[in-house]
């Protein structure tokens, strides 16, 4: 079943076109990665997805389960399962992980029309899930992101997914800045969360990310497309080659 459906979009930032009618389908289960080389459009078609502010959108659909994505605000596109773990999570001085954490998590409840965690229901939660993501409890009473190494923020990210449940995954190079012992444990927290009804969108310029996040279906773009896709051995190939085969089919 298709739970994201991009169809021709266009977008533009101020006066630049940044997507040319770029079309995907991400289905329930699956993991998806999209790579291509810095300007392809790989990050906004990410930010347009979760609804960050300043990209117009000038053309084309979003369907996230069969409804128009595009005519939600962010904060309901998070309650409905969408989830975007940035490339450089920012640091919020003064508010404690734990927090942010139940504020974040309360709110989403709350749009569902749930009820919202107690306190000690909560922190019995967060604690189960930490553990088995083996993070740290320390990391949980410091601000967010304050201090933190690149692999502790991305892990802190991991533990937000864990949390809000989401149907939807979007990793916005989360290799970025990781050595390789940090990249190997994000990466064994996001496949950790991998269910039959949740999807993941890997964005990403190595093959490396790919030897722990294996793919169903690899993506390239090029100057806003999606020029090629395929399955995971189309990532071995643009390892070996690069990315310039593809600028003439853009």
């Amino acid at each position: 079943m298709a739970l994201l459906e991009v169809k021709d979009l266009q977008v533009r930032v101020e006066e630049r076109e940044i997507l040319h009618g770029l079309t995907l389908t991400v289905n329930e289960g699956q993991i998806h990665a999209i790579m291509g080389p810095n300007g392809s459009g790989k990050s906004t078609l990410s930010h347009v997805i979760a609804g960050k502010p300043g990209y117009e959108v000038t053309g084309g659909q979003i369907l996230f389960k069969g409804e128009d994505l595009l005519e939600m605000a962010p904060e309901e596109r998070a309650a409905r399962g969408v989830f975007l773990a940035f490339q450089y999570p920012v640091e919020i001085p003064g508010v404690t992980t734990m927090n942010f954490l139940r504020t974040a998590l309360n709110a989403q409840r709350k749009a569902r029309g749930e009820s919202e965690l107690m306190v000690p229901d909560f922190l019995k939660k967060v604690r189960e899930v930490s553990k088995s993501l083996n993070i740290p409890q320390d990391m949980l009473k410091r601000g967010v992101n304050v201090g933190f190494s690149g692999g502790e923020k991305k892990r802190n990210e991991v533990l937000q997914m864990a949390l809000f449940e989401p149907s939807l995954c979007i990793l916005d190079e989360m290799d970025s800045g990781l050595d390789i012992d940090a990249l190997r444990i994000a990466a064994d927290g996001v496949n950790a969360l991998h269910s039959p009804k949740r999807a993941m969108v890997v964005i990403t310029h190595y093959q490396r990310l790919l030897n722990y996040i294996v793919p169903d279906v690899v993506h390239v773009m090029s100057k806003g497309r999606v020029v090629k896709s395929g399955g995971k051995e189309l990532a071995l190939e643009l390892e070996a080659s690069g990315y310039t085969q593809f600028e003439d089919a853009a």
